[in-house]
């Protein structure tokens, strides 16, 4: 580092981390009046969040409410308690059911934070006690990035895996639009209106202007924290905490080359997004993951592991002991063509129709259409000892050009560059197909003919595919009688390989109810606060519904804002 002298900064707040939590608690603490300042490692703000969906799961809003959705905070902690099991955090989960809808209000009153909720999208459980057919999870509504004005060139990109031409679709009836543009002429004109502002834009501006999903999410805050004259610095680490008299008083920042010492009066609020790539790390807690390299996460490279370290430093203990580790998804491998390799996260393709999952000896193993951590830990389950956890995702010709696979599109877009690199599996056959993925021939071919005799019927007696409320929202609406079964019998047949990947890290910083980090005897620690994925999840260790781990993350940014702004410097 340059210089003898080190440099210093005042500030009232140091946010370490430039996503949803981080933002969070950075807007609401410069809400009331306090000196904020975020560094973020990474050349570009949004973290996770700008790859995210951009969905939060916040019981008991004023959204909800408005679609005459009333709901008692204790119907919602009956299913938390019903998820959590024996790792339910009793007045973390009520401090969440508490400010969560006081932090959605205040920030769609006092910032440009504004979402949309659908009135029927379902809990992932919603069968269990206390689940809801919908009222609980709202999307970012879209984000013109011109508001933005010369930072838009520093957001984080979306997962490119998850565009088309590099543009982001909105959830929900967008997606469908996009499904239904050789079916119908309204959709059609949607979807041509839609590529044709996208083009215009990368005319113009080099990318596309319109921000939806998590990148609408990180825009929109950050156009608040800027709005209160906040200054964010990118490529800027954070090396280690200053302590002093056990209380955390600042850290050392590199920026520039330089080391500075960040002086922050009232506390640091850690929001580093978690370990997904720290390998140290998941070796110690992911039991699928080996020597830590078979798992393949979607989210940021920078997300290693910082804010959990930073805190054991300064006396933090690291909740380990979850059933989950982190929130699963199953990914595939793609090749880029650029030569790069992408990793696709499996949301939606898996509940459709004329699509099912087996394992390499040929057999189904699970309900496709479950919510990805379900499906995940049926992987797991299912897995020989030894064997690579592995599955594949198989359909005929029909389904492929219909709904898609992966990051294969429906019709009419073409398929032979995923052909080409392999991602895409075809075989004439289910034999030829079994053959070219090392599934077993005769447990396929037997599977597709069980799966078959019943699927005319729309009946699925083995894994009930199709029975649970959120498996048909996922499902094809307009496919009868089971909106998530179909028969496979059209040949071509293809099939991609999938592998266990993570939406983000739920083993975190143990925290109370304020958001404040707990030493190893559950005491506070002065001055330091965690939040999002640097924070042990209030799930425990489940998954429960679309945008658990974004609803918690504006919360208790929320949460942490305020008790910052309450507590004498």
């Amino acid at each position: 580092m340059a210089g003898s002298e080190q440099e210093t900064y005042e500030c009232d707040v140091l946010v370490v981390g430039s996503g949803c939590a981080g933002m969070s608690a950075a807007v609401t603490a410069g809400h009331h009046g306090l000196n904020v300042l975020i560094a973020e490692k990474e050349p570009r703000f949004g973290g996770t969040t700008a790859r995210s969906g951009g969905w939060l799961w916040i019981p008991g809003t004023s959204l909800a409410k408005a679609w005459g959705i009333e709901e008692s905070p204790d119907q919602a902690k009956t299913y938390l308690r019903h998820e959590a099991g024996n790792s339910f955090d009793a007045a973390r989960v009520d401090a969440f059911l508490t400010e969560g809808p006081k932090a959605v209000d205040f920030f769609t009153t006092k910032t440009a934070l504004r979402f949309d909720m659908p009135l029927t999208f379902p809990d992932y459980h919603a069968e269990a006690p206390g689940g809801a057919q919908g009222g609980r999870s709202m999307v970012t509504r879209p984000f013109d990035a011109h508001e933005l004005g010369p930072h838009i060139k520093d957001i984080g990109s979306p997962l490119p895996e998850l565009t088309v031409f590099g543009m982001m679709l909105g959830s929900g009836k967008e997606i469908i639009h996009f499904m239904r543009a050789t079916k119908s002429l309204a959709s059609a004109f949607y979807v041509a209106r839609r590529l044709s502002r996208h083009a215009l834009d990368v005319m113009r501006h080099g990318r596309g202007m319109t921000l939806t999903n998590g990148n609408a999410l990180a825009g929109r805050l950050a156009k608040s924290a800027f709005d209160l004259k906040i200054p964010l610095w990118l490529s800027s680490p954070v090396h280690e905490l200053v302590v002093e008299n056990g209380a955390v008083r600042g850290a050392h920042i590199e920026r520039h080359g330089k080391l500075i010492r960040v002086n922050a009066k009232r506390g640091v609020v850690l929001a580093c997004g978690g370990f997904p790539h720290d390998v140290a790390r998941r070796k110690a807690m992911f039991p699928h993951a080996g020597d830590g390299t078979a798992h393949f996460s979607p989210g940021p490279v920078g997300n290693t592991g910082d804010g959990l370290r930073l805190a054991e430093t300064a006396g933090g203990r690291i909740e380990d002991t979850l059933p989950n580790a982190a929130a699963w998804v199953p990914v595939s491998i793609t090749e880029r063509k650029d030569g790069s390799k992408g990793v696709m996260p499996h949301f939606i393709d898996r509940a459709k129709p004329g699509i099912i999952a087996v394992m390499r000896d040929g057999r189904r193993f699970a309900n496709e259409g479950n919510s990805y951590h379900d499906f995940v830990q049926a992987m797991v389950k299912a897995a020989k000892p030894g064997e690579e956890i592995t599955a594949f995702l198989l359909c005929d010709h029909r389904a492929l050009r219909k709904y898609g696979l992966g990051c294969v599109p429906p019709f009419p877009m073409p398929l032979g560059h995923h052909l080409k690199t392999g991602y895409l599996k075809r075989g004439t056959t289910l034999a030829e197909l079994a053959d070219r993925t090392g599934i077993d021939r005769q447990g396929l071919e037997a599977t597709v003919t069980e799966f078959n005799a019943m699927a005319e019927e729309g009946r699925d007696p083995y894994f009930g595919k199709g029975s649970r409320a959120y498996n048909r929202y996922q499902g094809d609406a307009l496919h009868g009688p089971n909106p998530c079964i179909a028969p496979i019998k059209d040949g071509p047949f293809y099939a991609i390989k999938m592998v266990i990947g993570d939406l983000g890290t739920y083993a975190g910083i143990k925290t109370d109810e304020h958001a404040r980090a707990l030493d190893q005897h559950g005491q506070p620690i002065a001055g330091l606060y965690a939040a999002g994925n640097d924070m042990a999840s209030i799930m425990g260790g489940n998954y429960p519904g679309a945008g658990i781990t974004l609803g918690p993350a504006l919360t208790f940014g929320y949460i942490a804002g305020k008790h910052l702004s309450a507590t004498a410097p």
